[in-house]
């Protein structure tokens, strides 16, 4: 075989490299003339010679020895590696969140955010309903998950974030045995991963500029966390700093926690009621709770409240929003009317009020259900500076109204308008207005169970009846009396129903 083979191919320094021979060690010419004499050794052995055979054999047995030793010396340096470093036990990897740390209330919720079924997730609730510990929990879970991720946690106000969400978000990273995994500092506020170097940022809304400074040397900020989500200035204030954090990646989680004020009125509250595809509310309080958790000056605190001011217990404990506030609808449920349920609605009741620009025209269209004092509003039409031609041909090319559907109008200066719609083939009908009927029709609109908007049909209805107040005089107390603005969905509802509130006993 080595006669056949020239000494200086590659083919040779393979024979040699899988000897165990270190090349690098050796000096070319020195490689040539070993397979030289290897060749003429097997040349004189192939005719006979004694010598030749017995030095050949010597060879054979020292490569095999060397085999061996190279093979035991590998075995033998591994295993004083594994003695330096040994394996990770089953337990220290890290494998999410224990069910253990996890209240009932919220246990659906994990697996969802670990699907990923929803990029929001809200959660309004009470004193003790470990709705932060679990968010906390999350946060630290989400960027152990996805190296390439950074969070950022955010309060209105800046110098309440070091008691709150940081010494939070270490209280999790103990929790979950991680504390090796992360360094933080105090100035700023801020920690860190070791092994990938990803962030935890925390900021308050109070400075912008230090929100928009945010830039990770890699990947994104995928996780944010609104922390007291009701003292941030309003909904928009919000989208402004999800816009500026959130920027590079493709999955997101947004996380938004609360005490619900006591008004209904809140703009917290009065989010969380306008449903998303990808927004998952929950709602939860200290009774799902282990008392264990909570520990008994918590719950006899809780207890007392609620034998001595049941409506704080309420409000502080359980999430519920039950101050007056000046909101004067409080039966309002958003929720989606599917086309489904439309088609089982046997009376439609409609109705349009006029405007008069810059007040706009608004048509609705409901169903009203005595049975269970059920009224669900689920179409509207709202427009400005449009002819009752135009508005007509609305109605009947894209709302299906027939000649046969009776719509009950807006009356007095307007009644030209009832004739107009009467010439385009509509069955319109002036509103019985009459002493008093304002006050009545809404009184009744109030005394229902409930009221079922559909935000996405109709959008402007949800708004208008959420954003209802009665008005206050200087030192803010409510006027009594309806305001007349901002309500021309209420009124085109109560045009609509004028035969159902005027009738004795409804």
């Amino acid at each position: 075989m080595l006669l056949d083979m020239p000494a200086n191919t590659s083919d040779d320094y393979s024979l040699l490299t899988e000897e165990g021979i270190d090349i690098d060690s050796l000096d070319p010419e020195f490689i040539n003339n070993m397979l030289v004499v290897n060749a003429a050794l097997m040349a004189r052995a192939k005719t006979g010679d004694h010598k030749a055979v017995h030095e050949l054999r010597s060879i054979i047995q020292d490569d095999v020895y060397t085999k061996h030793k190279i093979k035991i010396d590998k075995e033998r340096l591994k295993l004083e590696k594994n003695k330096l470093s040994p394996p990770k036990n089953e337990r220290d990897i890290y494998s999410g969140i224990p069910a253990s740390l996890v209240a009932p209330s919220f246990s659906s919720v994990l697996f969802d955010i670990s699907e990923h079924n929803h990029s929001e997730y809200v959660f309004p609730g009470g004193r003790g309903s470990t709705k932060s510990s679990f968010i906390s929990e999350n946060v630290v879970d989400l960027i152990m998950k996805n190296e390439d991720m950074h969070a950022c946690i955010l309060r209105q106000v800046s110098n309440t974030l070091k008691d709150s969400v940081f010494s939070q978000i270490l209280w999790a990273i103990s929790s979950l045995g991680l504390d090796d995994e992360f360094d933080y500092i105090k100035s700023p506020l801020e920690i860190t991963r070791k092994k990938t170097g990803q962030k935890i940022y925390f900021r308050g809304a109070d400075d912008e500029n230090k929100i928009k400074s945010i830039k990770p040397s890699f990947g994104y900020i995928g996780i944010l966390w609104f922390e007291e989500l009701d003292q941030f200035k309003g909904e928009e204030a919000v989208r402004k700093i999800e816009q500026s954090v959130i920027r590079g990646g493709d999955t997101a989680f947004k996380f938004k926690s609360f005490n619900p004020p006591k008004s209904a009125q809140n703009w917290a509250n009065k989010y969380i009621k306008i449903p998303r595809a990808d927004r998952l509310v929950t709602e939860s309080t200290y009774l799902t709770v282990p008392e264990k958790w909570l520990g008994k000056p918590f719950l006899d605190d809780a207890e007392f409240l609620k034998e001595t001011n049941p409506i704080a217990y309420e409000n502080e404990y359980m999430g519920v929003a039950n101050g007056t506030g000046g909101n004067v609808f409080d039966n309002v449920v958003i929720k989606e009317v599917k086309d489904e349920e439309i088609k089982q609605f046997d009376r439609i009741y409609r109705g349009v009020d006029w405007g008069w620009y810059p007040d706009p025209y608004h048509y609705t269209a409901c169903y009203y259900e005595p049975a269970h004092s059920r009224l669900v509003i689920f179409d509207e039409y709202r427009c400005n500076k449009r002819s009752n031609k135009q508005t007509a041909d609305e109605l009947i090319k894209n709302h299906g109204v027939t000649e046969n559907d009776m719509i009950i109008c807006d009356s007095g200066i307007e009644n030209k308008s009832i004739g107009d719609y009467r010439s385009y083939g509509l069955l319109a009908r002036a509103a019985d207005k009459g002493p008093g009927s304002v006050e009545y029709s809404m009184k009744w609109l109030q005394s229902l169970r409930e009221i079922v908007i559909d935000n996405k049909r109709c959008p402007e209805t949800a708004r208008e009846f959420l954003d209802y107040e009665y008005e206050r005089d200087k030192e803010g107390n409510v006027i009594s009396g309806y305001p007349d603005k901002d309500n021309h969905s209420i009124d085109a509802v109560r045009y609509a129903l004028n035969r159902v509130w005027k009738r004795k006993g409804k």
